[in-house]
């Protein structure tokens, strides 16, 4: 809720400021900046969902913004082609420009975003949490990237919260805070701690919590999982009142087996046992009927409606116990749920008639996280809880994944994040290339160790 977003869509004409905004380009006042002015003017913004056209071919995805900016009603095919193969040639990256935007991986369509800024000469490029579904070589990539278009003169908006990369790329900080610009800083006036005592006010740390005594309780069992493309023989099990981490890196299967679990896309083959009994889950609906609930990487996707209410959102699980004699929505039974929650999560702003997609991540993932929890789960699924979120935030979603937990909540929870993972997990799976390589004990094992597992494999004994 800092707003960055906001203040990248003041920049780029989404939306107009109220007051006190100015907008100076080479010195020059911009009256009024609209989408169109601000392609003209060389602002050119990478969302995190890149907002690019899945069904459609890399090279009309890369010229379409050029296309739009020229005022074009016809389309030329040869001037699309010369137009893509040149940006894709600038970022020196090999790209099929015939293929389905679709087919390709996150990165590479992030790649396609980028090239399509070039077309339009882009003079400012704005990146908008461009790292957060990447692989560390895949990181490296992109930085090499924006260096290079730094190096040829274009400035570049980098917006994250990964501190490590903030320091790895950038030259000057410009910290918000609650609406609020706090100051400008050279890359020698910051270290970690400063910056984040900037942006939240005070110094936060990842707090370790104490992991649970040895649990025998099994609530949920996975037995022999086998999705072919995806993973293959897993088995784990999560005993109640648990956080088991599952980590590995981008592409190891951890999120395809999350689904597998909550129905989304189902095993080939394996037993799924609740509570010692064999239960078989087609659809997310079975799922929740069996008291599974699931938190997803992508809550803008796959989390939330966004053009309803933070309301609308919340009461969606349980709809059917919020009516009246009548089969209608009881005005007075929502508003009670509604508020409980956003009371509990310290939801912010407490309007439960704002929109989503006004939300700040962390409070849009905390409306996520009401919906679930509104239906009373016996296991929570969550798949990149803090992914987008700042740090002052991840430290409260931490915080209420380990009370969950201490209710009596079976949590799993997937993560890119090692110091996430020892932070908060009581045992951590391991995976590789979508099998199971290690399992360890959440209070003793080190990021080494993890990422050795992650890297070279060999499966590990369990330690509980």
């Amino acid at each position: 809720g800092a707003g960055k977003s906001t203040l990248i869509k003041i920049l780029s004409g989404v939306y107009q400021p109220n007051a006190g905004a100015e907008i100076f380009i080479d010195g020059k006042k911009i009256e009024a900046m609209t989408p169109l002015e601000a392609l003209k003017k060389g602002i050119v913004v990478i969302y995190q969902d890149f907002s690019l056209f899945p069904n459609t071919s890399v090279a009309e995805n890369i010229a379409i913004t050029s296309d739009i900016g020229k005022g074009t009603k016809f389309l030329n095919w040869s001037t699309i082609r010369k137009t893509s193969h040149a940006a894709l040639d600038r970022l020196g990256v090999d790209i099929d420009i015939d293929l389905p935007l679709g087919s390709l991986s996150v990165a590479k369509q992030q790649l396609v975003a980028i090239a399509r800024a070039l077309t339009y000469n882009a003079r400012l490029l704005i990146m908008d949490e461009p790292t957060s579904a990447l692989s560390k070589g895949e990181v490296e990539l992109l930085f090499k990237i924006m260096r290079n278009l730094k190096e040829s003169g274009i400035s570049i908006l980098f917006v994250s919260h990964k501190l490590d990369e903030l320091f790895a790329i950038s030259d000057r900080f410009s910290v918000l805070r609650d609406g609020k610009y706090l100051g400008t800083f050279g890359e020698d006036e910051l270290d970690d701690d400063r910056l984040i005592s900037l942006m939240v006010g005070r110094k936060i740390e990842y707090t370790i919590y104490p992991k649970r005594a040895p649990l025998t309780d099994k609530v949920l069992e996975v037995r022999d999982f086998n999705k072919a493309g995806n993973f293959k023989n897993v088995s784990f099990h999560v005993n109640r009142g648990e956080i088991l981490g599952i980590t590995g890196l981008v592409g190891a299967g951890r999120t395809e087996i999350l689904k597998a679990i909550f129905g989304i896309n189902r095993q080939d083959s394996g037993q799924l046992l609740l509570e010692g009994k064999e239960i078989s889950i087609s659809s997310a609906q079975d799922a929740v009927a069996h008291g599974i609930a699931y938190l997803p990487e992508n809550r803008l996707s796959e989390g939330l409606v966004l053009r309803k209410s933070m309301a609308d959102n919340i009461a969606v699980t349980v709809a059917d116990r919020l009516t009246d004699r009548l089969g209608l929505i009881d005005r007075d039974k929502r508003r009670e749920l509604v508020g409980k929650w956003i009371q509990t999560l310290n939801i912010k702003p407490a309007f439960p008639e704002m929109l989503a997609t006004k939300l700040s991540g962390g409070n849009q993932q905390r409306v996520v996280l009401a919906k679930w929890l509104a239906v009373d789960p016996k296991v929570l699924l969550v798949d990149e809880p803090t992914n987008g979120i700042d740090v002052g935030a991840k430290a409260e979603i931490h915080k209420l994944l380990r009370d969950l937990a201490a209710s009596g909540i079976s949590i799993i929870m997937v993560s890119s994040e090692l110091p996430e993972i020892l932070a908060i997990a009581d045992r951590v799976i391991v995976m590789r290339r979508g099998k199971i390589s290690a399992e360890f004990d959440g209070a003793t094992v080190t990021q080494e160790e993890i990422m050795n597992k992650a890297i070279l494999g060999v499966k590990q004994q369990a330690t509980r």
